[in-house]
């Protein structure tokens, strides 16, 4: 368990150092807004692509196999990011680390689950939410010690190659650790299905990240319209080899489970308010009140803060009223932004980062109340035989909502923004805060959205929780 939490650190760091280092990028490249946004997107993007495919691999070909070639995978990629010469070049190598990650993902959640028994399940799922949430804590505080270090005058490089010692210790700890896993070759892979599922993601998420950047033309409206058909194509081509006994990309099975695809968009809508937050927060701080990084991370820490205390009460909860948990955490996150969005009217020349520490402390509790139950609740139902592909589609559609998030919010955020600098008779405070506030409309939409239905997922039970084959384990 230690090992999976090590490359779920790994990965979850990741993205925690990056946000808090948009802005110094931004100004080492001269990069533009749009550009920026994909240094973000372009992993989440590439990650939800890939977990579909690489979670029925790792059923396939062995999800320990799978689990070690991602973790290099994703270091080798880190040093790639490290060493980029350009904004492209970045982009580029964030692509190809988000593919990495992908390997990893699914594997760390299917081999939790098919290690350890329905009852403890919840505790494992608890402690990936503890680590998210300690990686929340470390990202930004790293991020800004080391940009503000200029470590041998590497300026941002250190926040990607501090993955590779990391990287370097999961590799070795793997192998040592974590039982082999023989795949089933029975389960066999659908080409076509990655396809499909691909185009879907790509035709919805390129156009919201890009239109803003062209103006809105009408490919991009036809693009996002374009991924309706693909979708259901993809859902009548997984049916259809159901029918048919042959491999899918995601089970027919998974498809026809209401809990499972109900559970699944909740959480679509969850994972989205996050990224695209932290997104035009870090942007807020640094570009809009001159903050530092090391600044804006410790302005940050109290909803890691939070996010790590309700992880540790979570986990003592286990597997009891998931479905309210989830509720009162996205309620919760809801108020906590609404509480955020009425302070930052009261915002002048400063901004007050110990007054905005408390609804961001409450945001974090309310996350780490919902993220273990949200997990519980999904994949209470799914057999060990399909963890992998039922993980890595999970994951998948957080991803496709991460990457939405960013979308949507780094949109209204730099539009208002722009609109706002254009027109600006005063300084640019006044203008950050009411893109600010604009964006965050979203986060409160989406979250009361999520607590809404939170009791449209079945109430799963212990009893009825599959019991997952015996893992082989090395002499």
């Amino acid at each position: 368990m230690v090992v999976l939490l090590i490359a779920s650190f790994m990965n979850m760091i990741d993205v925690t150092i990056v946000n808090v280092s948009l802005p110094s990028l931004q100004t080492s490249f001269g990069a533009s807004s749009s550009a920026i946004e994909w240094v973000v997107a372009a992993y989440t993007l590439s990650f939800a692509l890939a977990l579909l495919p690489f979670g029925r691999l790792g059923d396939t070909f062995g999800r320990t196999r799978m689990f070690v070639a991602g973790v290099a995978a994703f270091t080798f990629c880190s040093l790639l990011c490290g060493l980029a010469t350009n904004i492209e070049m970045l982009v580029l190598a964030r692509v190809l680390q988000g593919f990495a990650s992908a390997m990893v993902a699914p594997q760390t959640l299917a081999i939790a689950q098919v290690i350890f028994p329905p009852k403890e399940r919840g505790a494992a799922f608890a402690l990936f939410g503890l680590t998210a949430s300690l990686a929340a804590v470390t990202g930004p505080l790293a991020g800004g010690l080391l940009i503000g270090a200029d470590i041998f005058g590497l300026g941002w490089r250190p926040i990607f190659l501090v993955n590779i010692p990391i990287g370097i210790l999961a590799i070795a700890a793997a192998i040592k650790f974590i039982p082999p896993m023989p795949g089933n070759r029975m389960v066999g892979t659908d080409p076509l299905g990655i396809v499909l599922a691909g185009l879907a993601i790509f035709l919805l998420v390129f156009p919201i990240i890009e239109g803003r950047g062209y103006g809105w033309p009408l490919w991009c409206f036809v693009m996002m319209a374009a991924a309706v058909p693909f979708a259901a194509a993809f859902v009548a081509w997984q049916r259809r080899r159901a029918e048919l006994e042959m491999p899918q990309l995601v089970p027919a099975a998974l498809l026809g489970n209401r809990n499972f695809v109900i559970g699944t968009l909740l959480s679509m809508v969850f994972f989205s308010c996050v990224p695209g937050f932290f997104l035009v927060f870090a942007v807020f701080l640094q570009n809009g009140f001159g903050l530092t990084p090391l600044q804006s991370g410790l302005t940050t820490v109290p909803f890691s803060v939070g996010i790590l205390f309700s992880s540790i009460l979570s986990g003592r909860l286990g597997t009891r009223s998931p479905r309210l948990r989830i509720l009162v955490g996205a309620a919760l996150m809801c108020m906590s932004m609404v509480w955020l969005r009425w302070m930052l009217s009261g915002v002048g020349a400063d901004v007050g980062r110990l007054e905005l520490g408390f609804p961001l402390f409450f945001a974090g509790i309310g996350m780490g109340t919902a993220i273990a139950p949200m997990f519980q609740a999904i994949l209470a139902n799914v057999s060990g035989r399909d963890a992998g592909s039922a993980s890595g589609s999970l994951q998948s559609f957080q991803q496709v909502g991460g990457g939405l998030g960013v979308a949507i919010m780094g949109e209204i955020f730099f539009s208002t923004l722009g609109r706002g600098m254009a027109a600006a008779a005063t300084g640019p405070q006044p203008v950050f805060i009411d893109s600010l506030r604009s964006a965050l409309v979203y986060v409160v939409v989406a979250l009361a959205g999520v607590a809404t239905f939170a009791f449209s997922l079945s109430k799963p039970s212990v009893a009825a929780m599959p019991h997952s084959p015996p893992v082989p384990v090395a002499d």
